[in-house]
């Protein structure tokens, strides 16, 4: 997915420069050196003082209106909802499912990225934190339509939770890559995409999953 992982987990957040007066271009130039200082420095060494300098304002320009770092990244992710990402569509969910995590796989895999920054820096900063979360519900919300086709081809129940199969997806390469720190298998993206679709045929990715049927186990435990 267009990450912070372009809907997966959404490729790389993009500040797009806009068009429209000053403040619109003082917007893009500020954010601009946000994603450059980020990527060069870590988020350790951003400053107001060094996102001004970079961007070629007053820093007097960048605390009226950001107030302080994790108002800037806030900003920058945020920013990400401007961009024209839109999920793919080969006709499989699989399929689908194997281009969205590809995209997350080559956003956290080639590190550090603007995304591994970006999403290591929404636990030291609250502001980020909720642009984070907005981002990723903007990028499930545009992935959905992924989810919903495959119903109506009659690949997964009608009642399959978009948002349930996308995070299923997903989730092995944000723990492998950004938890663990694994080396990138090329092979992840495809086997995590199998096990969701998987999942998503048999049921299993429900708005209102039936809970699975007691074992003898179960009752023998009960007894």
């Amino acid at each position: 997915m267009g990450s912070p992982s372009s809907a997966s987990d959404l490729p790389e957040p993009a500040v797009r420069r806009r068009t429209g007066g000053r403040a619109a271009r003082v917007r893009g130039q500020v954010l601009a050196a946000v994603g450059e200082l980020l990527v060069e420095d870590g988020c350790d060494s951003l400053t107001v003082d060094a996102v001004a300098g970079r961007a070629g304002v007053h820093r007097t320009t960048v605390y009226r209106r950001w107030r302080d770092v994790g108002g800037l990244l806030a900003d920058l992710l945020d920013s990400a909802a401007d961009d024209s990402w839109s999920p793919p569509d080969t006709g499989s969910l699989e399929e689908d499912l194997v281009a969205l995590n590809q995209e997350v796989f080559d956003a956290l895999a080639d590190g550090p990225t603007l995304t591994t920054v970006l999403i290591t820096a929404s636990f030291r900063f609250d502001d980020a934190a909720r642009a984070l979360s907005r981002f990723w519900d903007d990028r499930h919300a545009r992935s959905a339509p992924v989810v919903l086709r495959a119903v109506a081809r009659g690949e997964a129940p009608a009642a399959t939770d978009p948002r349930a199969v996308l995070v299923t997806a997903t989730a092995p390469l944000y723990h492998e890559l950004l938890l663990l720190r694994t080396a990138p298998d090329p092979a992840l993206p495809r086997r995590a995409a199998r096990a969701a679709a998987a999942a998503a045929r048999a049921g299993a990715l429900t708005a209102h999953a039936p809970a699975p049927a007691p074992t003898d186990a179960d009752a023998d435990a009960d007894g």
